[in-house]
């Protein structure tokens, strides 16, 4: 077959392979509010498929507002969201918005006059982002019917990302959000930041843009040549060049383009070319013949905005290229008109592609390169504000080594001041990968260090510490400070801390001549919660900082160290920190103090919701959140949101709280305290639901293998979640196995404040082995544990304890004493525990013939219902059957017709869980062949064709 000459076009002039997508966009903006999330790799179409949904749009009344993220953009916060505000001032009545909005006047001075007048700015900078987040929706909610556009979500701010986060977690009526991103080059894999579950009554969607079918790019590849069809070799040799992605496709046939600018009209020639053209360098040959036709002028301009990598104005290129004002003009729209260069956005210029950009960036040499650069730095200089990060991009690559140092230490600190700690901590390693100068090796290292513990990313600093310490540059001065933050970032990894700790002890040796620090390293080593180590090793460096605070009079060094010290004492039940607690301020304007006090509140919630404080608990952690806002500490945020969690399981608050976790385990994943905690949150939610794989899998990530690599408090719940697991399926000589090894850790530990899970399941499993001496054994051991320590949740289960005791034994008073642990439970509002307690009691009595024992235990199974533990609802009417309260008359067994029976109603319900019938067997103790015939007789009655039919869509 011979292809006619033919120049590509730009583009295709019809969309291929994105058909259903864009119908799927098109019903989704037409609702509001609604959320629309548009993944894909570079080139895949994003830009293309919105062109086409805006074009459609153009005969509705809905508003479109876009806005744009750019690689190298200055980290200005909400930007990509006020750059799509400017333009709407002629939309706004001020008279009809809130006073609020009238903080944006100095953020969109374009429309500064159509916003009422700028109100006080709270001091709090928590409260003046709230107040920036509320304006912002406020000036949304007046537009009427409005699509808000942000395209390349992943170079985005961490600003913009949580202003869309607020947007888009409650929409205005009115508005819909559209974002586009790449999902591997976004932090964490997340373009906002965190795990998104669009709320209930938001129309939501997230399209995935795949690359083209072989049959796909046939269709692309004739509407870009103008042909009716191309050889199906042809097109699975493209498709094979070019991964199926648009953008390379479009590339490439322009990169197959004879010297007089049309394509190859034999086959045999196109496909020769492919074989011996690489994709990349088609790419980079395309640019470079675009640029060859454009006049020096045109070249020079379109160098210009290839190094500097964001959309500039005129001025800006005129002055790295080096042009008059008079000549630049010209050269740009040559430029715009070869398709080299776009206008990004109002009289701005960039490339439509940052592949495009890369393109002409590879065609220059390298001389060329460094002067543009250093043209690049010299003019943004000149800026203010300086544009920091782009500053110190440009002298890197311009080999300005002093320069480099100096503006990318600026930038990475002025990161770290705005809590962007990811491209801070970015910056300190490869300022230290790079820099000659030793002298600025200590200081880059140490907050290299600093910045680390804070953020999220730990395996990379971790490896350049870890470098740093065997390198001869770093004085012996900072090393210790270099090790204890290695140290403090190897204990929340995985496998990793007691090599942490180890680092740490030798770190305390080494900052002999700073004892501040050092103290800093022994408040780590005395808190309690780490690994295996006896409380005596603990409380031996615990004695040694409170003989440092009884003499120390640097007030913020006093409260660094007691956001340690408090929670490592309250942890084990030392009842005097209650009363010490007021030796915390509620605030504090300087950012550094407040960070000591988000680690400090975060830390004693934890401490009083391991002990039983849970109202306390709560208290501290609401104060850590609010004073969290701002403090640029995500790792902190972290540990009080596993903390949060875990809190709820306890007391009960379990709606949605499965769903919560599970976006937070993707969060945290690499950060071992934050999510063993999760994982053990998991695990007992899915016991309780008789999912059994799942709970066990999720318990092994508490640490049950390697207890000496994990939190102790955590891998005690997890043996505690397990012990129940195993006795609730029978399985009781495998229950007491794990028992035996919890309460072994637990003994070693010697902290029995954290035995509120663990010893009432395990006295349990001792009692239904025969082992009543164990049982009693730690009892005792518990009850002597806590003599003068304040730990009402293990107080609440040593009673439980005596009580389980004494019932096993028969005595008399076994009623009484259950009672009494409940009441114990219900005043700390452990919901579930106070419900295993009540079934007891409702047993004893039934057991005791008791004619009210009956009706409170199908009260409890209602109760177990109603939290979402189908196994226990189902062991207490196992009992309701077996007690002899079945009645049947003497006519047979009743028939209910078209309606459920009450054994029908059970499985019914856990067929909605998304039980399958083995496990509904063992739940109800009945026969598999058994439930099959209830499962039948069950569709057939609610008119379902398949069991699918009856799962909650939550279950899905």
């Amino acid at each position: 077959m011979t292809l006619a000459h033919t120049d590509p076009r730009t583009c295709s002039p019809v969309l291929v392979g994105r058909g259903s997508q864009l119908s799927a966009l098109t019903a989704a903006v037409a609702q509001q509010p609604s959320v629309v999330l548009v993944n894909g790799e570079a080139g895949i179409g994003k830009t293309r498929l919105l062109r086409e949904l805006l074009r459609g749009l153009d005969s509705t009344p809905l508003r479109v507002l876009t806005g744009s993220c750019q690689p190298l953009r200055e980290p200005f916060p909400y930007g990509a969201v006020l750059d799509a505000l400017h333009t709407v001032g002629a939309c706004l009545d001020r008279r009809a918005l809130s006073p609020v909005a009238g903080v944006l006047r100095p953020l969109l001075p374009e429309i500064a006059h159509h916003l009422p007048d700028l109100p006080e700015f709270p001091e709090d900078p928590r409260h003046r982002r709230h107040q920036i987040f509320r304006a912002v929706r406020e000036v949304l909610s007046v537009l009427g019917p409005t699509l808000l556009v942000v395209e390349d979500l992943h170079w985005a701010d961490d600003g913009s990302r949580q202003l869309l986060r607020f947007l888009m977690s409650e929409p205005p009526p009115n508005l819909s959000v559209l974002v586009t991103y790449r999902r591997e080059d976004t932090p964490g894999g997340m373009p906002l930041g965190s795990a998104y579950q669009p709320p209930a009554g938001v129309v939501s969607l997230l399209l995935e843009l795949r690359p083209l079918e072989v049959e796909e790019v046939s269709e692309l590849t004739a509407a870009i040549l103008g042909v009716p069809a191309v050889p199906s070799d042809l097109a699975a040799r493209l498709h094979e060049r070019t991964a199926g992605i648009p953008f390379v496709l479009e590339e490439t046939l322009r990169a197959m383009r004879d010297p007089v600018g049309g394509v190859s009209t034999d086959t045999c020639t196109a496909r020769r070319l492919l074989d011996t053209i690489e994709v990349p360098a088609l790419l980079r040959d395309a640019m470079a013949e675009r640029l060859s036709r454009l006049p020096a002028t045109g070249r020079r301009v379109a160098h210009a905005a290839a190094v500097l990598g964001v959309p500039a104005s005129e001025e800006l290129l005129a002055e790295v290229g080096a042009m008059s004002s008079e000549r630049v003009r010209p050269a740009i729209i040559r430029a715009l008109r070869a398709g080299v260069l776009y206008e990004v956005d109002d009289a701005r210029y960039g490339f439509r592609h940052a592949l495009a950009q890369q393109a002409v960036y590879d065609t220059l040499s390298g001389p060329e390169r460094r002067r543009l650069h250093v043209r690049a730095f010299e003019a943004l200089s000149g800026v203010d504000p300086a544009p920091l990060f782009q500053i110190a991009e440009h002298s890197r690559r311009a080999g300005m080594l002093d320069e480099w140092l100096r503006h990318g230490e600026a930038a990475a600190d002025h990161a770290a001041e705005m809590g962007d700690s990811t491209t801070a901590t970015r910056l300190y390693q490869r300022l230290l990968d790079e820099t000659p100068h030793v002298s600025a090796v200590d200081r880059l290292a140490v907050k290299l260090g600093l910045v680390a513990r804070h953020g999220m990313d730990q395996h990379d600093p971790c490896a350049t510490l870890e470098r740093l310490l065997g390198d001869v540059r770093l004085s012996l001065a900072a090393r210790g400070e270099v090790r204890l933050n290695l140290g403090l970032l190897l204990i929340r990894q995985a496998g990793s801390l007691r090599r942490g700790l180890a680092e740490i002890q030798t770190a305390v040796e080494e900052l002999r001549e700073r004892p501040d620090l050092a103290m800093h390293g022994r408040t780590v080593l005395a808190q309690p919660f780490n690994s295996t180590w006896p409380l005596d090793c603990h409380l031996r460096w615990t004695r040694q900082v409170e003989t440092f605070l009884g003499e120390c009079d640097d007030e913020a060094l006093r409260l660094s160290l007691l956001a340690n010290h408090l929670s490592a004492r309250l942890g084990v039940g030392d009842h005097t920190v209650l009363d010490e607690l007021k030796l915390l301020p509620d605030n504090s304007p300087d950012v550094t103090t407040r960070r000591y006090l988000v680690r400090a509140n975060t830390n004693l919630a934890d401490a009083c919701m391991l002990t039983g404080h849970f109202t306390l608990a709560r208290r501290l952690l609401d104060k850590g959140m609010r004073l969290s806002v701002g403090a640029g500490v995500p790792f902190i945020v972290g540990t009080a949101q596993s903390t949060e969690a875990r809190l709820d399981w306890y007391t009960g608050n379990w709606s949605g709280l499965r769903r919560r976790v599970t976006r937070l385990v993707e969060d945290y994943r690499e950060l071992i305290p934050v999510a063993g905690e999760l994982s053990l949150v998991l695990g007992c939610l899915a016991a309780v639901r008789g999912e059994w794989d799942a709970a066990e899998r999720h318990l092994v990530h508490t640490g049950l293998r390697d207890p000496d690599n994990a939190f102790a408090p955590v891998f005690l719940g997890g043996f505690a979640a397990l012990v129940r697991l195993h006795a609730v399926r029978d399985q009781v000589p495998a229950a007491c196995a794990v028992a035996d090894r919890g309460v072994r850790v637990l003994r070693d530990k010697g902290v029995w404040a954290w035995a509120g899970e663990l010893a009432m399941p395990a006295v349990e499993v001792y009692c239904r082995a025969g082992r009543q001496g164990d049982a009693e054994r730690l009892t005792e051991d518990l009850a002597a544990g806590l003599v003068g320590r304040t730990a009402p949740l293990a107080t609440a289960a040593l009673l439980a304890c005596r009580a389980i005791l004494a019932q096993h034994r028969q005595d008399r008073d076994a009623v009484e004493l259950l009672h009494e642990a409940r009441v114990a439970a219900d005043d700390l509002s452990l919901v579930y525990y106070s419900a295993l307690l009540s079934e007891r009691i409702a047993l004893t009595k039934l057991v005791g013939g008791e004619g009210c024992g009956a009706a409170e235990l199908a009260a409890v199974a209602d109760r177990f219902d109603a939290m979402g533990a189908s196994v226990d609802a189902a062991r207490c009417r196992k009992a309701l059957r077996t007690g002899g309260t079945t009645s049947f008359s003497r006519r047979g067994r009743r028939s209910y017709g078209n309606s459920l029976s009450p054994r029908e109603q059970e499985v019914a319900q856990l067929l909605r869980q998304g039980h399958t019938n083995r496990e509904i067997a063992e739940f109800l103790f009945l026969s598999p062949r058994t439930v099959e015939q209830h499962v039948a007789r069950i569709l057939r009655k609610l008119g379902a064709r398949t069991r699918a039919d009856l799962v909650s869509p939550a279950r899905r």
